[in-house]
């Protein structure tokens, strides 16, 4: 029963770094994604702005 014991636990450690690993790959996509996202919105004002400003010297 020992060594099941050993072998189950150790399964167990093995499945939950697997998962975790792929946790913290999710999370950095996702983060990027955050990031890729605020500066197409930056972009997209500054573009609104710049044709506004230049509407108006016209």
């Amino acid at each position: 029963m020992n060594i099941m014991r050993k072998i189950s636990l150790f399964s167990l450690l093995i499945l939950s770094a697997m998962l975790l690993t792929s946790c913290d790959a999710i999370a950095t996509i996702f983060e990027a994604g955050m990031w890729w996202g605020i500066i197409l919105v930056v972009a997209v004002i500054g573009l609104i702005l710049w044709l506004l400003t230049r509407g108006r010297k016209g």
